[in-house]
């Protein structure tokens, strides 16, 4: 079977041994028996996190954990500062407005980070702001925000601080407690390697104290419900959740803490900076700058006298390996190489052989093997 190569930022290639956890009968959601495997999830997914703080599992996609963390911990009218340099970042504010929550924005151009400074910068001009949204990984841009350093700011004003680490949590460092983030959310499909269709969120103390009084205003996304109906016994979600999904989810957390998180995170910057030089060797060019490249995905340049189709076309449609486009105002001037989840050596070698073989089809390389050969450095 001449299956297609996933090199995307998400959804990723699942382990075997998650595709198999799927299998496995559906058992009742308010019994004994699933208490337990959710009990273990969770459980897993605040070791992941690196926090002590409990975590939930949403059926839903990244984007049902960033709008429960916002419309759980601010009110209506009160005022958020949103973080946008990429498409997510614009999510957090479109979530905003939905919610009647008014978005200030610290843009940036695309490709670039956020420094602390301009956080700090932000919140002293205006102390109404009730809570800083960030995008630890922009896959729309690969760039990745220093949301540690940002942390250090964050932690000398009330402000809540609430990261999206859906494309990064278990590819780079992610220490929810060290970085004194208030309410983090990750989603199923990208770093973690699980099946697309579940989110995790977690809030610390400070998180929950702003949820207890902010007027309820969802209904499926309600925190407080996750909450009373995360600690009954046995452990239920308030609503049917997604079972298999959450069988998976388990598999695929158990073995990148088999592997170890450390191990896990470490084999994805190998990957990214392997990647950066091969991509360089076949004289392409990173989208954005390398000192703020992301450690799960790789943003490239498509060179003059190539279009889109040309590369992605003819690499999915000869040499059954997909690669991601442009978004928004940057469809048709970059591709994006997704290097998280279970790939290592073997799958970048594909890619990159794949990818110096178009070129060269194209007449922009001499080397079609040169990417390949700057990988072998990072791995030999």
């Amino acid at each position: 079977m001449n299956e297609i190569l996933l090199m995307l930022p998400g959804p990723t290639t699942a382990d075997p041994r998650v595709l198999q956890a799927m299998s496995k009968n559906v058992v009742n959601h308010r019994g004994d028996e699933f208490g337990k495997i959710y009990t273990e999830t969770t459980e897993l997914m605040s070791k992941t996190f690196q926090t002590q703080n409990d975590s939930y599992i949403l059926t839903g996609s990244g984007t049902s954990a960033m709008e429960a963390a916002l419309a759980n911990l601010v009110n209506r009218g009160d005022k958020v500062l949103n973080i946008v340099g990429g498409k997510f970042g614009g999510r957090f504010v479109e979530i905003a407005n939905v919610h009647g929550i008014e978005s200030k924005t610290l843009d940036l151009e695309w490709g670039t980070a956020v420094s602390p400074d301009q956080v700090q910068e932000a919140l002293d001009a205006d102390e109404d702001i009730k809570a800083v949204t960030a995008v630890h990984n922009e896959t729309s841009t690969g760039v990745a925000a220093p949301i540690d350093e940002i942390g250090e700011v964050m932690k000398n004003y009330d402000a809540l601080y609430i990261v999206d680490t859906v494309s990064s949590l278990g590819g780079d460092y992610v220490d929810v407690d060290k970085f004194h983030i208030d309410a983090c959310v990750t989603g199923s499909q990208k770093c973690l390697a699980a099946p697309p269709g579940l989110a995790a969120i977690t809030f610390n103390d400070d998180a929950w104290a702003a949820c207890e009084k902010v007027e309820a205003n969802n209904y499926y996304l309600n925190m407080l419900k996750y909450r009373a109906s995360g600690n009954k016994d046995p452990a239920q979600t308030p609503y049917t959740p997604s079972v298999s999904l959450i069988y998976a989810l388990k598999a695929a957390l158990e073995v990148i803490h088999e592997e170890g998180l450390e191990n896990s995170v470490a084999r994805h910057h190998q990957a990214a900076a392997a990647s950066r030089d091969a991509v360089k060797a076949l004289n392409l060019e990173l989208f954005p700058d390398e000192a703020v490249s992301s450690a799960t995905v790789t943003a490239v340049n498509i060179p003059e006298g190539a279009t889109d189709n040309d590369i992605r076309g003819t690499m999915l449609n000869k040499y059954k390996v997909q690669l991601a486009g442009g978004q928004d105002h940057l469809k048709g001037n970059i591709i994006r190489i997704g290097h998280m989840g279970v790939i290592n050596y073997q799958e970048l070698a594909i890619t990159f052989t794949a990818l110096g073989l178009t070129l060269k089809g194209l007449g922009l390389v001499e080397d079609a093997g040169a990417g390949v050969a700057a990988l072998a450095d990072h791995y030999i």
